[in-house]
């Protein structure tokens, strides 16, 4: 039987393609995204052609998960007609990019709205019917940014997805006896194939980003360019064929955390000694049974 599933974040970049590749597979995919009436009216236009040029069933559905009216109903419209939603993709979360004091408070805080906030909105429509049926995947899309090399003028976004995987970590032990499975998508940097950098947010405050520019011109120049030699053939889409394969493993069988990061920032080995550690200590308090479904 297909699976149900709804990918938040899903006009362009890592979204869109996880949705194209998830109905690939042969599931049924809502493409979750905001403006589907207008600003996205294209991409809603773009994934209908590509659902009947392939022959899969992927839906785009208005669902702006900075409203917890827009997501209640969402969910409520994809169970009305299918009785369930077997898989839940957190994917939405801007990018920003500047030295950090340029940024203001508010500017922080609606970049932790989407990135960190939303997912519980959208947990909060979601999580009862897996738990009433005992069964469900929740798949978060972190970074490597969490817990690898982080260069400047990231910090925002950077501090915006440490605290999403946190709430990752925490929300797999609590739905573990539910029988519904966890597992974290950690993406490194990627150049080609989404467009994070392009359509990135900038900071308000430009008198105080131009006194950073006489010390640190042409930044995120240099890093986009050093990122790029480090895996020049590295596309966006390993990650959504990563979370294809993921989902489509056997219940209890998939992985709890995963890297796809060809430029290979260190992320990978901070993140295996810290959930190793987790996993010793939950081991120790006699929590075992939490690290898996």
């Amino acid at each position: 039987m297909s699976n149900v599933i709804v990918v938040t974040g899903a006009s362009s970049g890592f979204g869109a393609l996880t949705a194209r590749a998830l109905a690939d597979a042969g599931d049924i995919v809502y493409a979750g995204m905001r403006e589907t009436g207008g600003r996205n009216a294209p991409q809603v236009e773009a994934a209908a052609a590509y659902a009947a040029e392939h022959g899969v069933d992927l839906r785009s559905v208005e669902l702006d998960v900075s409203s917890q009216e827009s997501v209640d109903r969402a969910v409520a419209a994809v169970e009305a007609e299918h009785g369930r939603i077997d898989v839940l993709v957190h994917n939405a979360g801007p990018m920003v990019v500047g030295p950090a004091e340029a940024f203001t408070p508010e500017q922080l805080a609606q970049l932790y709205d989407v990135n960190v906030l939303s997912t519980q909105r959208v947990n909060r429509a979601v999580l009862p019917g897996m738990r009433r049926r005992g069964a469900g995947l929740v798949v978060w899309v972190s970074s490597s940014s969490v817990k690898g090399g982080t260069p400047p003028y990231l910090a925002p976004y950077f501090a915006a997805k440490a605290g999403m995987d946190s709430l990752a970590v925490s929300y797999a032990g609590e739905l573990a006896r539910w029988g519904v499975e966890t597992s974290i998508v950690v993406p490194g940097s990627f150049t080609r194939g989404t467009n994070h950098f392009a359509h990135a947010g900038h900071p308000a405050d430009a008198a105080v980003e131009a006194e950073y520019e006489t010390r640190y011109a042409g930044l995120m120049g240099q890093v986009a360019e050093k990122l790029a030699a480090l895996a020049p053939d590295a596309d966006a889409s390993l990650v959504s064929d990563e979370i294809a394969r993921i989902v489509a493993l056997p219940a209890g069988t998939r992985p709890y955390r995963v890297h796809v990061d060809p430029a290979g920032d260190g992320s990978e080995a901070v993140s295996d000694l810290a959930d190793r550690t987790r996993a010793e200590f939950l081991a120790r308090v006699g929590l075992g049974d939490l690290l898996g479904a």
